[in-house]
């Protein structure tokens, strides 16, 4: 018996003498680096509401083909004006992006106020014509490719365009024949559009608008009263514009 409890507590004492060392063996614990963040990618699913103002530039060519219901044959130039000035108004849209593509479609709409002139060659120095172009719009699909916050787009589709079209005397500026015109054409257009804010984003733009040529009838404003003439007018025009838009209803970051 007493040998047997010798040899115990020889063991035990040998088993703490080797737990330091075999504690003092092990391999210290690996520092392992927390995981790099990633940074979040903005997301530019969503629709959109926003404000546009900047100006613009059309190009009118008057060619008059009937002068007080005789027709005009060649027709001939009575001349080229650039109606100028500026714009103000708003667009809706949405947009759905996969990957780095971001696609989308817009309507606009813009009141203007571009107006122009020239002295009419058909007429003399005696005539001018004038034209006002005082509201455009433009409905448009779009293509775009986004890094992170800022999107590159490409745009096309319809644009239409109010006109008021009026011949004056040179002296004292009368009018003595006016006309309206709303022209459906086309549009293609880029921009380059940051957010700078959640949900918020600002967008710089320009677009051609090819309205066509489209022959005007002028009436009369003065006894007889009727029609006074027509005109092939050909339309092109140029605008740019600075916008603001609030997108909702989609990410503002992607999953990662």
């Amino acid at each position: 018996m007493k040998n047997s409890l010798l040899g115990i507590a020889g063991l035990v004492a040998a088993i703490s003498m080797a737990s330091p060392a075999s504690a003092a063996d092990l391999a210290a614990r690996p520092y392992t680096k927390a995981p790099a963040m990633i940074a979040a990618a903005y997301d530019w699913s969503g629709f959109y509401i926003g404000l546009n103002g900047g100006g613009g530039s059309a190009r009118k060519c008057w060619d008059i083909v009937n002068d007080l219901g005789v027709p005009v044959v060649p027709a001939f130039r009575e001349g080229c004006h650039d109606a100028t000035g500026g714009m103000v108004g708003g667009q809706l849209g949405y947009r759905w992006q996969s990957a780095s593509w971001v696609f989308g479609v817009e309507a606009q709409g813009d009141w203007a106020d571009f107006k122009g002139s020239n002295t009419s060659l058909f007429f003399g120095p005696g005539t001018v014509n004038q034209t006002k172009v005082d509201a455009l719009g433009l409905f448009t699909g779009q293509v775009g490719y986004a890094w992170n916050n800022v999107l590159w787009y490409v745009k096309g589709g319809a644009a239409v365009v109010d006109d008021k079209y009026r011949g004056l005397n040179a002296v004292g500026g009368a009018v003595f024949d006016q006309a309206n015109d709303t022209r459906w054409g086309g549009t293609v257009g880029t921009g380059v559009e940051v957010s700078f804010a959640l949900n918020w984003s600002v967008a710089f733009e320009y677009d051609h608008l090819f309205m066509g040529s489209r022959n005007i009838n002028f009436a009369s404003t003065t006894a007889p009263f009727g029609l006074s003439r027509i005109d092939s007018i050909k339309q092109d025009a140029d605008i740019g514009s600075v916008r603001v838009n609030y997108r909702w209803g989609g990410p503002v970051i992607a999953k990662y």
